[in-house]
Parts: structure tokens; sequence; C-alpha cells
């Protein structure tokens, strides 16, 4: 049958938050309680609380056939509950009612979140919620490898061991709350190498924390893949914004002036190239970055800026140093790989997208050979551009490509201003169809 929008209508859905422990906090949760003549929750829930007698309940599996369910009792007139973990407008069924145009009263719980972080007596008005339960882990495993503060709800096969062991190399420390509310509550502070090798009961939240200002950040641990390993070592992160937007687009901007970077003798992509690498980097909340031949990491650092987790690999131990340093005036991190490609990429997590900045042709064979999304590629010899073009094609991207020349303003005596133009530089674009 089609779904009432619930508009003007006196009758709403009252969704019940029920805490860990199987009570309902919210002091007018009894009442809707009492006056309910359907019941829609999971088992436990429904037996965690009392009904009238006479009221019919579903016991949720398969969600359509209780939306159905709901949306009579709606049209009918008849008070109706849904019983749901913690704050159900956090990752919970709020959302699929109101698609489904289903009218609701929302009575929340204190949500597994908030208990998590009040548990560890944290505050988390900065941190970011990303959710791996029934989704593709490597989205939240990338927001906890970019933001200083991220809570995950888990599920099983996608929890603190399979987060931890793609966080070994990155200064964080997990706080794992299992069993929030119940006499069989543990939270546990813990690093990524230990959370990968334990056991957790399911479901459980997952608290990544980057380093307190003024830890010790590590020198380096092993990134696994398979057989291999390469060393990660990331910047200490900053703290929560001020704006409380924690992967939202950077305060000032992106773009930025050479000169908001340390760089060595104009070593750095050019304000007006990295506009539009990172625009076809499409780095957000989630994905990870690479920045291969990053030299000063202006690219990688622009792309942590906008919440990408980035990995910048440089050879130069000079240059190294200069990435750890841009990265730590911004407040982000970079896991920074010292080593020559094409043999420093092996090992590493595989990316959404790929900076390429330095190296040949063989560092670009080996970053499509990991099949990115995307590859942005910059290049100032012309001899180099046609093979790059064709490598990327033969390897299944769309590929094309745009001649940069900017020339900028100087002042010259007397008040009067010239062009100084730039160093002319390709761009070279391959997407995945």
């Amino acid at each position: 049958m089609g779904r009432v929008t619930g508009q003007g209508t006196t009758c709403p859905v009252v969704v019940v938050g029920v805490d860990a422990a199987g009570a309902p906090a919210y002091p007018a949760a009894v009442a809707a309680l009492a006056g309910a003549r359907l019941a829609v929750g999971a088992a436990r829930h429904l037996a965690a609380v009392t009904l009238p007698d006479g009221c019919a309940t579903v016991a949720l599996g398969p969600l359509a056939p209780a939306l159905d369910r709901l949306a009579a009792a709606v049209a009918d007139g008849v008070p109706s509950v849904v019983l749901a973990s913690g704050d159900p407008g956090l990752f919970g069924i709020v959302r699929r009612l109101r698609a489904d145009g289903l009218p609701v009263r929302v009575l929340p719980a204190v949500s597994s979140v908030a208990a998590a972080f009040a548990r560890a007596g944290l505050p988390w008005d900065g941190a970011a919620v990303v959710s791996a339960h029934g989704r593709d882990l490597r989205p939240a495993l990338n927001a906890a490898r970019a933001l200083p503060a991220v809570a995950v709800l888990t599920a099983p096969g996608a929890g603190a061991a399979e987060i931890g062991a793609g966080l070994v190399g990155w200064p964080r420390r997990l706080v794992v709350a299992e069993h929030l509310g119940t006499p069989a509550e543990r939270v546990t502070e813990t690093t990524p190498a230990e959370a990968a090798a334990a056991t957790w009961a399911d479901p459980h939240v997952l608290l990544c924390l980057a380093d307190a200002a003024g830890d010790p950040a590590p020198t380096g641990a092993a990134v696994p893949t398979g057989a291999a390993a390469r060393t990660v070592a990331a910047s200490p992160a900053g703290g929560a914004r001020a704006d409380n937007q924690p992967a939202a687009a950077p305060a000032g901007g992106w773009a930025l002036p050479e000169d908001a970077y340390a760089h060595r003798d104009s070593m750095i992509t050019k304000a007006e190239v990295r506009a539009l690498a990172v625009a076809r980097l499409r780095p957000r909340l989630g994905r990870l970055v690479w920045d291969v031949g990053a030299g000063s990491g202006s690219v990688g650092v622009e792309c942590a800026l906008l919440g990408a987790a980035v990995v910048a690999v440089e050879r130069d131990p000079d240059a190294v140093d200069l990435v750890r340093r841009n990265a730590a005036a911004h407040g982000v991190d970079v896991g920074v790989v010292a080593g020559a490609a094409p043999a420093a990429l092996d090992g590493l997590p595989d990316p959404d997208a790929v900076f390429v900045g330095g190296g040949g042709l063989d560092v670009l064979a080996a970053v499509a050979a990991r099949e990115p999304a995307r590859v942005v590629v910059t290049l100032a010899a012309l001899d180099r551009v046609a093979p790059a073009l064709a490598l990327l094609r033969e390897r299944g991207y769309r590929a094309d490509g745009v001649q940069l020349s900017a020339a900028r303003l100087a002042d010259l005596p007397g008040g009067s201003v010239r062009l100084a133009a730039t160093n002319p530089v390709v761009v070279l674009t391959g997407e995945h169809p």
C-alpha cells in the first residue's frame, strides 16, 4: 500500500530510544508505551518494556512489512511506537520512517556514541561520527586516519580489530566500548596493533583519537598489506576546529599561496596548478589520497584540509621534513613514507585518488596498477606528456589534460604593475569510467 505523508495528522509514530540496559530513558516514553496499540522493534527491545494488554507487536526482521503495518496504523489513527537503540535519529530508524512519509515523534535515549565518550571522560563536540554497519569499511577507516576524533559505529567484520589493523602506523589511540549500560560493560583504551590482535563483542562503539599534543609521536610503524609492509609516520593531529565542523571545507580556504608553506627554491606546486589538481582529486571525508613525489606536501596538505586521509611519498630526506612541518603548521595528519617510488608504494593501503608530482613512467605505471578511481599528474617536460597519456589510457582510464599558464601581477616602480609569467605546466587527469 502507499505511504501516508503524515502532514497535519494528530497520531504520529512515537519512536522511543532504549538504552543499552533496555530502559526507555525519556520521561514521556512511559505514557507513550502505556497508550500504544502497536509496538514495533527488535525482539530484545520488545521484551525489555512493559506494553498494555492487547498491544500488537511486530518483531523487526525485514523492514518493509513493519513499515506497512505502521502506515496502516497511522491512517487508522492507531497509537504506535517504534523501539530503537539509543538515539534513533543517529544512524537509526528515524531516517527510514521519514523517507517513507511517516509522521514521527522522537523520544531519544543517550546514544551509544555519547555514552562511549562519557565513559572515556572526553568531550566530543568536535568529533565526526561515521558508520561501518552494513557499509564498506574503507570510508570509516579513512575518516579515522584523517581526523583527530572519530566515533565509529561498528558491525561484525567491521569493528575494532579490522579498523585497528588499518590504523597501524598512524598515531592513534583507540577506545573500545562494549556492552554499554549493562553489567557486562567494558571500556578499553588500546593501540591499533593491540586492537587488531584482540576479539571484541559485537556490536561495539569505537573511538579513534589522535595522540594528544605533547604525546610522543611514533617514529614509524608497519602498515601491513599481505606480505609487504611500509613505514608511515604521521604528523600530530590538531584539535577540534573552532567552527565545530570536523570535515567541512577549511575556513582558511585552499589553493593557498606558496608562502603558506615551507619549501625550497620554489619547489612547490603553484597555487593555480594546485587548485585544479585538488579539484580533480576530489578529496573528502572517507577517501584516501596518495601524494607521490610530495615535495613540500602542499597538495597532500590541502587534500587533508578537505577531510581526506593522506599518505605522502617522498624520497628526499629534507623534503620529508618539510612535509611534516607543513602538515603540523596546518593542523592536519599526513602519513609520510620516506622512500623512492615505485618501491615505496608497496604495502600502502589502496588509494581512492593519487597525485603524481614527480617520478617517471614506472611510477605512473605502479600507481595505475593499484587502480585508484582518479589519477592526477603534473608535468613540466612536454616529451613526457604523450607517453603518460598513453599509459593511462592503456590502463583503462578516461584521460585528458590541460596546459596551465599563469601570469601574476607584479609591482613596478612608480605604482604601475606588470605581468610575471609562471612556468607552464601540463595537468593530466585519468578517471575510471
